[in-house]
């Protein structure tokens, strides 16, 4: 390894992309200015038939040698290239990262430090300023208040792929499980970092300090949640019937690698899994039982609604029913 990139605090930034021409550059230029200098940056193209490829190539002749790598992604989207991301990575601590956000100089020190002061696999987020496509600030992100954790994790994504980054024990944690993931055709790599995280026992830190413009634009994979448009959709969603089919991929791609797993949340994912599969009014009682929960009284509530409506409901060999 390079001289400049000493193992024991550099961090891997890992950029799915795919068509981001009108945004990346921004970006990348935003890396580049972190204070936090010891980083490596490997960009997964999704097969960009812009200029996406010879914007990272001239960010990377101006890089130290080795500092940016690009490879090609595996073309199913943004959760599997970013997967495929995470069995590139090297050992040690990594970040996801978003083509058309712009981070904050101190975004990488500050997650860091945090990092630092922990024992074992942690997990570190933030809030996000959310912006327009030409960066004028909308709002901040919300800031959650119930606990973080797994009986949370099951049900809600909220440790923002975009801000999160991971110590190396956590790192390796999330390599060791992505191919499950991979094989699940999960749905979003961020909701299943929390809940690998959480389950496996990691310190879970939520930073109130937003590090980044969360850019907004007609392209955006993932739109904002905060409004109360957007926190409808989400509802709508969760009681159409997709969410149901969401949390059953999830769960097979956990209990796939359930020995990464604390045991009390092994019995936690295994009752879950049974409620999945069962009628609408014992799926809810069950889940009620679990303590499952999302961070918002409205989200719980439908959460519940969704559950007793038979709308999370699975249809599978009883021999999924633990």
């Amino acid at each position: 390894m390079d001289q400049a990139f000493p193992e024991s605090d550099c961090i891997t930034i890992l950029l799915a992309s795919y068509r981001g021409a009108g945004f990346i550059r921004a970006q990348l230029d935003s890396i580049a200015a972190q204070t936090h200098r010891n980083w490596r940056l490997i960009l997964s193209d999704d097969g960009s038939d812009d200029g996406t490829p010879g914007i990272v190539a001239a960010f990377a002749a101006s890089r130290p040698a080795g500092q940016v790598q690009m490879i090609d992604g595996p073309r199913r989207g943004a959760t599997q290239n970013f997967l495929h991301l995470l069995t590139a990575a090297p050992e040690g601590a990594i970040a996801f990262c978003d083509q058309d956000d712009v981070w904050f100089p101190d975004k990488l020190a500050r997650a860091a430090a945090a990092l630092s002061r922990r024992d074992g696999p942690v997990h570190y987020a933030a809030r996000t300023i959310i912006t327009d496509a030409a960066l004028v600030p909308i709002a901040q992100s919300r800031h959650f208040h119930r606990p973080l954790g797994f009986r949370n994790a099951l049900v809600q994504a909220i440790m923002a792929g975009n801000t999160s980054v991971f110590n190396a024990e956590a790192a390796a944690l999330l390599r060791r499980c992505a191919a499950a993931a991979r094989a699940r055709n999960i749905e979003s790599h961020d909701w299943w970092a929390y809940q690998v995280t959480s389950g496996a026992g990691a310190a879970l830190i939520h930073d109130p300090r937003p590090a980044l413009f969360y850019r907004q634009h007609a392209y955006s994979v993932m739109g904002r949640n905060d409004t109360v448009p957007a926190m409808s959709q989400r509802i709508g969603k969760l009681l159409a019937g997709d969410y149901g089919g969401w949390l059953a991929a999830n769960h097979a791609a956990l209990e796939a690698v359930r020995s990464e797993l604390l045991p009390e949340n092994r019995r936690i994912l295994d009752r879950f899994g049974a409620a999945l599969y069962q009628p609408g009014p014992m799926a809810a009682a069950r889940m009620a039982r679990i303590g499952l929960y999302r961070q918002t009284a409205p989200g719980t509530a439908a959460l519940f609604a969704a559950a007793l409506l038979g709308r999370l409901r699975q249809r599978g060999p009883s021999s999924a029913i633990r």
